[in-house]
């Protein structure tokens, strides 16, 4: 809470000077990716309540979204959960601050009827499969790894992200780390041209089109399974152990980036080493300018 206290106190700065009122109420549009929605928006309503002249408004849009409305002045901040790359940063004609807020999972979610045990799955499994190379839940790819589980001979529907998307950036980063033929083929970014698949708005579509989906498989924020009662599976991560997705477990993922962190905060921790550690964990960072020219032709 502290953090976010903090980051709601730079944009609010920042709008004070940009319109250049005081006393009165305090109006701070901001728009940009799923992934952080849940908790943003509890942030930013105790935040009105400690300071009741300030309302925050947040779009939840998208990383790509925020990136872009970001960049034409239409809102005072940004959120993703993608780093903006230095094309990106250039063509906007400001430079921008990547505060990071919070942590986060990304959580491979599926709808498989009759079958009750958890899924496992390797980097390169879920690349396959994401490839279209996998399609079938009794493959023998996914068998090895799920010993003891009787799996159904029926078809796999890919599910993924049809908007710019930080959570696709996390996903695909990850991807690409643990497959050459993912980096490939997809690649890394906000946007990707899928081979397979139908896709959802948001973390809220993938969610929605997963669960009315029998054999449906797709990747959501950690939070959005939780509070969907999506079955979600382990991960193996570099070390080779099998982990599921918690606070704990992905806070490891940053402990090892905590230490050696770039001055701009735009670092990855997908794939990180060390114990107990879920591999497709982020940071997730508000996007703000650092020139008062540059705020002032928000409208």
């Amino acid at each position: 809470m502290k953090s976010m206290h903090k980051a709601a106190a730079v944009a609010a700065g920042v709008a004070v000077l940009a319109v250049g009122v005081a006393a009165q109420t305090i109006r701070i549009n901001g728009a940009g990716a799923t992934f952080p929605n849940p908790i943003y928006s509890k942030w930013f309503s105790e935040y009105n309540k400690l300071h009741p002249n300030v309302e925050i408004n947040y779009q939840s849009i998208g990383s790509g979204g925020g990136i872009r409305q970001l960049t034409a002045g239409t809102v005072f901040f940004g959120a993703s959960d993608g780093p903006m790359t230095n094309e990106q940063i250039l063509a906007a004609g400001f430079p921008i601050l990547h505060l990071p807020t919070v942590l986060g999972g990304v959580v491979p979610v599926y709808n498989v009827p009759g079958v009750s045990a958890e899924f496992r799955f390797t980097g390169k499994v879920l690349a396959d499969i994401f490839l279209g190379k996998i399609t079938k839940w009794n493959d023998a790819e996914i068998r090895k790894v799920n010993p003891g589980v009787s799996l159904p001979d029926a078809e796999i529907t890919v599910a993924h992200r049809s908007d710019g998307s930080g959570t696709n950036y996390i996903f695909c980063d990850y991807l690409s780390k643990v497959s050459p033929e993912f980096k490939k083929t997809v690649g890394v970014g906000t946007s990707v041209k899928w081979p397979v698949g139908v896709g959802g708005k948001g973390n809220e579509g993938v969610s929605a089109l997963v669960k009315q989906t029998p054999g449906a498989i797709g990747y959501v924020e950690l939070i959005y399974a939780l509070q969907n009662k999506i079955s979600f599976g382990e991960v193996q991560n570099a070390a080779g152990e099998w982990v599921r997705a918690s606070t704990e477990t992905v806070s490891n993922a940053a402990a090892a980036a905590a230490k050696a962190m770039p001055k701009d905060f735009r670092v990855s921790i997908t794939n990180a080493p060390g114990k107990d550690v879920y591999p497709i964990s982020s940071f997730t960072w508000l996007l703000v300018a650092l020139e008062l020219e540059a705020l002032k032709r928000v409208r």
